[in-house]
């Protein structure tokens, strides 16, 4: 009985340490696996993680390169919109140069168009001082040039030979002309529109340019004296309007007169007489616009 007692405890008692140890592999396997497991979900995670990582850092980097994309865009912006300021600018300050070119070219027009009306008076006012010096001379053996307006003496019937004295018989004829020229320039129709009255002495081409300079201009000069004399058929009041536009020159024989042959063309043949003369003519102020303008005009 004791035998099998004994036999009993011991299977009793071995079959309790199997059961332990079985139970402890088992608990050692779960832990495998669970450690396996958990390695295996770490290794997933930190792949997954990198993965993210990656794709996070081309991300980044596609991000920094739209980033400096739009830069440049903002800048490429800036600098069209400064050209297009600019061009604005520039279409506004040539269209305000347009139309101050149209102003000046309308100003131009404008001018040019009272400049024609003005020079058509000065015109009328010289064919009408002309045509009023031709009716005062209609009877007398002076003759007045139909151009110029000018009236011309010869030295010879005015002076001796080399003389620059008037003769008594001059200064008759003298007294009888230069009133009737000058009372109708210097009448209050015409005298402000007359900036010269001049007298021109001329020679023959006998001698040296200077002394017929000297003798051409003494005797413009006497001619001038004798129109400033009060006892000569001028009024003080009229004499003292020629003192401020009388004009005296010298012309030597830089001007002589050609002869004309028998079909009236000028010859290269001086005519020493004629040569020999003294000139009174008028100027207009407006002279020297008319030169200006003329060209202009006659290019219309």
């Amino acid at each position: 009985m004791k035998n099998k007692q004994k036999k009993r405890e011991a299977f009793t008692e071995h079959s309790y340490w199997q059961s332990y140890s079985d139970m402890m592999a088992a608990l050692l396997l779960i832990f495998v696996l669970i450690i396996a497991i958990t390695l295996a979900i770490y290794k997933q995670k930190t792949t997954d993680l990198d993965r993210t990582r990656l794709e996070l850092d081309t991300a980044q980097t596609q991000l920094d390169s739209t980033i400096a994309d739009l830069e440049n865009s903002n800048k490429e912006l800036a600098a069209s919109l400064a050209e297009l300021q600019q061009a604005y600018a520039q279409a506004a300050l040539t269209q305000e140069e347009l139309d101050k070119a149209y102003l000046e070219i309308e100003n131009a027009r404008q001018e040019l168009t009272t400049t024609k009306n003005e020079l058509q008076d000065i015109v009328g006012i010289r064919t009408d001082i002309i045509g009023a010096l031709q009716t005062t001379f209609n009877n007398s053996s002076m003759k007045v040039d139909a151009q110029t307006g000018s009236i011309t003496f010869s030295s010879d019937v005015l002076f001796r030979y080399n003389s620059a004295t008037l003769t008594a018989d001059s200064r008759q004829t003298l007294q009888e002309i230069i009133p009737m020229y000058l009372d109708v320039l210097l009448q209050d129709q015409f005298r402000n529109y007359i900036s010269e009255i001049i007298i021109e002495g001329h020679t023959d081409t006998d001698g040296s340019y200077q002394s017929n300079m000297e003798l051409s201009y003494e005797r413009a000069n006497a001619v001038a004296d004798f129109c400033l004399n009060t006892r000569n058929g001028l009024s003080d009041e009229k004499i003292e309007q020629l003192q401020k536009i009388l004009t005296v020159n010298g012309k030597s024989w830089s001007n002589p007169v050609y002869k004309k042959d028998t079909a009236g063309n000028i010859t290269a043949d001086v005519d020493m007489p004629a040569s020999r003369r003294v000139e009174i003519k008028f100027r207009l102020k407006e002279d020297e616009m008319i030169d200006k303008i003329s060209g202009i005009l006659a290019q219309e």
